[in-house]
């Protein structure tokens, strides 16, 4: 059996409201910093950035005699479309910024400014899983805003007979539903949209079929529906740009959008002010290099203006550039959390040749 190779969470960006990034020095973090852990003895497994708090999962650091990890350690980061672990694994849910908090029974957590949403076991034996949606400065006491239980995830046969299950939040388990930011908190899906994925951005959300397919809805005024105008969508529409196209992954920017095709293709559109396109912009120099090496390794691009970017600057770049703290550091990323203005990265050492 292969060693399992030892891991840690980086940080790097704004951190003025106290989030937890890196050291914590100052309200910008330029470059990538091990991520200082919001309790002691715990292991962080997911997180989700919000503008000013960080919301972590996290679970009991193994025992001693267990497979090492380091004093910053992490617990194996899963894919981003895998399915939440287990409930009852005693994990909880840590808030770090303006909002502050802990809330125990936590498989899955999803911060926004207006809601933070948890996923968690229900009170008392046999009750199940339940979402639970919280104000963030509640600090996760009292009674929840609203809460519902939720039926576990069923295992489907894809295309090529993979399993396809719910993602992790804001895709409930039961992969019929999603969490909304605003009331009503669950809103349903078509029986027909079979999800793997979905992705909420400022104003729109993309979702991620079990075929490949990818489909849009919401606000367009930016073009990030990728339906060819501004106008916004009520309800899911497939995007027929990329018929024929069999896509492995999406993800939704403040205002637009991204899916990367199982051949390794990515297709952006949407905003490009600040370069998030990774198309050449006006307002910004196209003087740079892209640099492309092996797999494992970190591009950003886009606004850079609290060091968001990890490239020891408060750039923005209208092309990929890769993050060359991992690369010195020997060190593959495995994971990429992305916040309005600071981002969270899982590495893992390379292996040893």
């Amino acid at each position: 059996m292969a060693e399992e190779r030892r891991g840690a969470w980086f940080g790097f960006g704004f951190c003025g409201f106290g989030q937890a990034l890196g050291s914590g020095g100052g309200r910008q973090v330029h470059s990538p910093e091990p991520l200082r852990a919001p309790g002691a003895g715990l292991d962080v497994c997911r997180v989700s950035a919000s503008w000013s708090y960080t919301a972590f999962v996290t679970r009991e650091r193994p025992p001693s005699g267990a497979i090492p990890t380091p004093a910053l350690g992490a617990c194996p980061a899963p894919s981003p479309a895998s399915s939440p672990p287990p409930a009852g694994g005693g994990g909880q849910v840590e808030l770090s910024g303006f909002a502050v908090g802990a809330v125990g029974g936590c498989r899955d957590a999803w911060a926004s400014e207006e809601l933070l949403v948890v996923l968690r076991a229900g009170p008392g034996p046999g009750a199940g899983t339940e979402l639970q949606a919280w104000a963030p400065g509640s600090a996760l006491r009292g009674e929840p805003l609203w809460a519902q239980t939720v039926p576990e995830a069923e295992r489907e046969d894809g295309p090529g007979g993979d399993e396809t299950q719910a993602g992790p939040l804001p895709l409930l388990p039961c992969a019929r539903a999603y969490v909304s930011p605003r009331p009503p908190f669950y809103r349903p899906l078509a029986p027909t949209l079979r999800a793997r994925r979905l992705e909420l951005g400022a104003e729109h959300a993309l979702l991620l079929d079990a075929a490949g397919q990818v489909f849009s809805w919401g606000g367009g005024r930016h073009g990030q529906l990728g339906h060819g105008t501004l106008e916004a969508e009520p309800e899911p529409r497939l995007l027929q740009a990329l018929q024929g196209l069999t896509m492995a992954e999406v993800a939704a920017g403040g205002w637009h959008s991204l899916c990367v095709s199982e051949a390794g293709d990515i297709y952006i559109w949407g905003w490009n002010e600040s370069g998030q396109l990774a198309l050449p912009t006006k307002s910004l120099a196209e003087d740079g290099k892209t640099t492309s090496e092996g797999t494992g390794e970190l591009y950003t691009w886009g606004w850079g203006k609290y060091g968001q970017l990890g490239h020891k600057d408060t750039t923005s770049l209208d092309r990929p550039c890769r993050v060359k703290y991992f690369v010195d550091k020997q060190l593959q990323v495995r994971t990429v959390s992305c916040g309005p203005w600071n981002t969270y990265v899982y590495a893992v050492e390379k292996e040893k040749s």
